[in-house]
């Protein structure tokens, strides 16, 4: 552009063969743009404001819109969240048979689930299930842990036999938190773990304990003899203080704080450093592309991103072991880590190559744009379970990064594995990009060849005409 407009100018000014032209009269022209010379309201650049100014508004405008398709998305997998509440499944197991205690307990969560007593929605769904289906604590950790339900509310055996006789014998070493036993899972999901699941459960626990002891106690007191009930209080006072507590078992605890980084925000990253190949071969494959035929073409646009996603992936796990990650929660650590990032390569390359694919057609001018769809979209379902969200996001079962960051608990918190799952829909996404890269690749390559055809012929065209015109 700079040579053409050096070109101008000296043909303007030897134009009249003296290498100057006049100031006024008819030979006068505006002068050309000088570099470095004008302030930004000089009228002699206000062609060039123009265009400055236009691509600034378009590109805002652009953003406008941008934001009003992907940040919706996200608002809204947050938005709603407290309404879906309810979409938590749990469960309440009375080991305690016709015991007052396990009797209450049922009524009161039974009484939740309908939402009586609490705010509108603000409840999980709770199920009596037989003690008979999961005949010890160790089958309701397996099937909390196996996803089964969200949490699992277990009045334990003889729990109210065991206060009683408890006190009548004044046993000092009756222990009240072991009357009842409160299972979840937070590595599932810490989010849906510490803001809904634990506080409401533990609050129901509260206020549902607090009343039945205060009157199974005042029950007590008033058949027992003064002497009896001095006795007891002085031999296991926890028995008239706190009869019946509760033990809460976290299956599989959110260790470690660093987690979060891998978990959903590094997710963004692995995304931003796949397009950040995608830019890098764009401007490299525009040096060789134009000498190659379309099958070598389309096989280094496939094969090397698949490449440079290798050392980047492996980079990228390995920052995490200075941190401690807990890689060896499930398997060995070893084995876990490498599995991390065997995942991980996969998860680029469903990301990368999506910008790889969609970089053709949208040219590098527009790129960012897809980029924040799709981070945004993807994101949007990974924060929360999907369970808690409207229904339209049920489609994140099916997202690279939803299923990325399933496996990565999967991993560090040993929860229920989905790796086959996991796998299959990267797989997936992968050969999508691969079909569609080929795909725009051909498109695009056809266009051009096409173009420079068409400017060929008008060429030849054009130089007939005038071979024409100079023979006559």
């Amino acid at each position: 552009m700079n040579g053409n407009v050096e070109e101008r100018e000296e043909a303007y000014l030897h134009e009249d063969g003296l290498g100057h032209r006049p100031a006024e009269g008819a030979g006068a022209e505006p002068t050309l743009p000088v570099k470095y010379q004008h302030s930004f309201w000089d009228p002699e650049i206000a062609h060039l404001r123009k265009v400055y100014i236009k691509m600034i508004v378009a590109a805002t405008v652009l953003m406008i819109l941008m934001m009003w398709f992907t940040l919706p998305v996200y608002w809204g997998s947050l938005g709603e969240t407290t309404q879906h509440v309810p979409h938590l499944k749990g469960w309440v197991i009375n080991r305690d048979g016709d015991g007052a205690l396990g009797q209450t307990i049922i009524q009161a969560f039974e009484a939740n689930s309908q939402g009586q007593g609490v705010p509108p929605k603000q409840h999980l769904t709770w199920t009596v299930i037989d003690p008979s289906q999961f005949p010890t604590d160790e089958d309701v950790g397996n099937a909390i842990v196996d996803e089964q339900a969200w949490a699992a509310v277990v009045v334990n055996e003889a729990a109210t036999q065991a206060l009683i006789n408890a006190r009548s014998t004044g046993n000092s070493s009756y222990n009240p938190l072991s009357a009842i036993s409160f299972y979840y899972n937070q590595g599932r999901n810490e989010v849906a773990a510490n803001s809904f699941i634990v506080p409401l459960t533990t609050q129901l626990l509260q206020t549902t304990l607090a009343q039945f002891n205060a009157r199974f106690t005042g029950q007590w007191l008033a058949s027992a003899t003064s002497t009896d009930a001095i006795t007891t209080a002085a031999r296991a006072p926890q028995t008239v203080s706190s009869p019946f507590g509760v033990t809460p078992i976290n299956l599989r605890p959110f260790t470690k704080t660093v987690s979060t980084a891998i978990l959903l925000v590094g997710q963004i990253y692995i995304t931003i450093f796949g397009f950040v190949i995608t830019m890098a071969h764009d401007a490299a494959r525009g040096v060789i592309s134009p000498f190659l035929t379309f099958g070598s073409y389309a096989k280094i646009r496939l094969i090397v991103p698949m490449i440079a996603y290798i050392p980047l992936s492996l980079s990228y796990a390995m920052i995490s072991l200075p941190f401690k990650v807990t890689f060896g929660a499930k398997y060995s650590y070893a084995g876990g880590f490498f599995l991390f990032f065997l995942y991980v390569y996969m998860g680029m390359a469903a990301l990368g190559l999506s910008t790889e694919a969609m970089v053709t057609l949208l040219t590098p001018r527009f790129i960012a744009n897809f980029l924040l769809i799709l981070i945004i979209y993807n994101v949007s379902v990974a924060a929360v379970p999907i369970v808690m969200q409207p229904s339209f996001y049920r489609w994140g079962y099916g997202f690279p990064v939803f299923n990325l960051s399933q496996t990565v608990r999967t991993i560090i918190f040993n929860t229920k594995s989905h790796l086959g799952v996991n796998a299959g829909v990267l797989i997936a996404w992968i050969v999508l990009n691969f079909i569609t890269i080929v795909a725009f690749t051909w498109f695009i390559r056809r266009r051009t060849v096409n173009e420079e055809r068409s400017k060929e012929r008008a060429l030849e065209k054009e130089m007939g005409g005038e071979e024409k015109k100079a023979e006559a």
